[in-house]
């Protein structure tokens, strides 16, 4: 039994490393979204 509670607890820890990770990238998408760094990349010129 003690194997199953250490799994457990090993999959909790990866779980919210992965929830982490992925709020992270999150946000710097989200702040990359608002960045004005290259207008010239907005100009869709046909």
């Amino acid at each position: 039994m003690e194997f199953f509670a250490s799994a457990i607890e090993t999959l909790k820890v990866l779980v919210i490393a992965l929830g982490a990770g992925l709020g992270v990238w999150g946000v710097i998408n989200l702040l990359e979204g608002y960045g004005n760094d290259n207008p010239g990349a907005n100009a869709h010129v046909p």
